[in-house]
């Protein structure tokens, strides 16, 4: 609308105005402010709705848009089989309880960062609670809010480090690409294998169901917490119909197979 155009409307309308005014009683004129200021609120709540609604509708196209951005590559796809070409590193000697970080290792690796093992494990998040026994009870960390123990050494006390840690510092490493499928269903891991993508991942070191009896409890500064000392970190490379392939840090082995009915 042009600046003319505008300015003859108010002009009009100003005219209109003082004509009401002069031709309007004192209580007609109380009566028609109040019905345009009623208006003029009520036209202002019908403003806010539409701008709050817009907003949440710009939102949710923002969000489906950076998760389209970060996992463009995952679709639907599942093949038969696969079997990616990861790099294989042994945690062993330096890091007698540092699956995790050297899982990490391989799958930066993987990905063309030229990351250490030593330094990851410097760089990854931990838990100062120290080791106690009182009245029967464990009190030490958390491994969901970092590394427990010593990482360097089995004759102190010790434990790993879960997920989301080392998610944090794979973000580090490469920022936005790391997705956190904790949960899924096996079909989208075969997903993200189909398409190239190594998966890091938590087990134990007999690679099937644990008895009950494997696991304690431990008190936490976060609460109480179950844990079993064969916990254990591999990075999954692959599957066929019978089979899970991963790179073990424990052994350095590449390509290690374990039946897919049991791990």
């Amino acid at each position: 609308m042009s600046t003319i155009l505008v300015l003859f409307i108010i002009v009009i309308a100003l005219f209109i105005v003082f004509s009401l005014i002069k031709a309007l009683s004192k209580p007609a004129l109380i009566s028609l402010f109040m019905f345009c200021l009623l208006a003029a609120l009520l036209f202002n709540q019908k403003i806010e709705t539409t701008i709050a609604r817009l907003k949440q509708s710009l939102l949710a196209k923002e969000e489906a848009l950076i998760e389209d951005v970060i996992s463009p590559s995952v679709e639907k796809e599942i093949k038969p089989s696969v079997l990616l070409d990861v790099p294989a590193i042994r945690q062993l000697p330096e890091l007698p309880r540092g699956c995790e970080v050297t899982s990490l290792a391989m799958l930066l690796q993987d990905a063309g960062v030229q990351a250490d093992k030593v330094t990851l494990a410097k760089q990854v998040k931990k838990d100062p609670t120290p080791f106690q026994r009182k009245n029967g009870k464990v009190y030490f960390g958390n491994p969901n809010d970092g590394f427990v123990g010593d990482m360097h050494s089995l004759t102190t006390p010790g434990l790993g480090v879960y997920h989301k840690p080392i998610k944090q510092l794979a973000e580090i490493y490469l920022p936005g690409k790391i997705m956190d499928i904790t949960g899924s269903e096996f079909s989208v891991l075969q997903q993200y294998l189909s398409k190239g993508a190594p998966i890091w991942v938590i087990t134990n070191s007999t690679y099937k169901k644990l008895p009950e009896s494997a696991f304690r409890e431990w008190e936490t500064p976060s609460g109480p917490i179950k844990i079993t000392y064969y916990e254990h970190s591999v990075v999954i490379t692959g599957y066929d119909e019978d089979y899970i392939y991963f790179n073990d840090p424990l052994t350095g082995e590449k390509i290690k197979k374990r039946p897919r009915t049991i791990f």
